[in-house]
């Protein structure tokens, strides 16, 4: 089995093949029409169904999208207290 080159796809691509998919169109043939990983097409009908969008950043939950700002946070005080130790560790040397 070979692995698929990594493919983008645009916004209104993806929102015509959900068209295609909501207008009575079976995935199978979906798939095989457009050359598609069924998990692609089933992640874009939830994607459509939810928000209506198709950016992973613009479908998270508002948890997901708070754990993600506070892991930020917490790496960016990780590096300023690293920051710290190595300025007190210079002055006491002096």
């Amino acid at each position: 089995m070979t692995k698929r080159a990594h493919r983008v796809y645009t916004d209104e691509f993806k929102e015509q093949v959900v068209q295609l998919y909501l207008n009575g169109k079976p995935r199978i043939d979906i798939v095989r029409e457009y050359d598609l990983t069924p998990s692609a097409l089933g992640r874009w009908i939830n994607q459509s169904r939810t928000t209506g969008l198709f950016k992973a950043e613009d479908n998270l939950s508002d948890e997901a999208r708070e754990l993600r700002d506070l892991r930020k946070q917490v790496r960016q005080l990780e590096m300023e207290n690293d920051i710290l130790k190595q300025a007190t560790l210079i002055i006491g040397r002096k």
